[in-house]
């Protein structure tokens, strides 16, 4: 994969706690805040502590630039019986807002196909708020499409 302009490097981060977690607080707290979670902080330390144990079929990919992490994706492997096989759902993808808006978000999705396409994977899926017609184009442009469908959680 072509490095971006502005020198930035594509990774997964199986063992690279540090890099997510850089500073007092990870990369994608600022999303975690925005959902008013009074323990957003600790959900998310605790999800990536889970998802960087060995055999866990979580994965993390970030996007760094002179060692500053500009954005972060965050999926899971699944067994779908539509799809005969292992799926992607893509959790997050956060990108810190002073790098929005440089194709950081493009090349972490472009990089997870290509890793996807290369380990067995059938699909990938995700979800994005209706009005957000940006992120709904992004995706529509790397061949995404709609599925109509309700989302519905449960949570204990």
């Amino acid at each position: 994969m072509k490095r971006g302009s502005r020198n930035e490097n594509l990774r997964s981060a199986q063992g690279c706690r540090t890099a997510i977690t850089r500073g007092n607080r990870p990369i994608t707290y600022g999303q975690m805040d925005a959902l008013g979670e009074e323990n957003a902080y600790d959900l998310l330390l605790n999800a990536i502590n889970l998802a960087l144990e060995e055999g866990s079929q979580a994965h993390i990919f970030v996007a760094e630039s002179n060692g500053n992490v500009l954005g972060v994706a965050f999926l899971n492997i699944g067994v779908g019986l539509n799809k005969g096989g292992y799926y992607l759902w893509l959790n997050d993808l956060y990108v810190h807002k002073e790098h929005r808006n440089q194709g950081i978000a493009k090349r972490l999705l472009l990089k997870i196909i290509y890793w996807a396409e290369n380990n067995d994977i059938k699909g990938i899926e995700l979800e994005t708020g209706v009005n957000n017609a940006a992120t709904k184009a992004l995706y529509n442009s790397l061949g995404f499409y709609d599925v109509v469908s309700k989302r519905y959680g449960f949570r204990f």
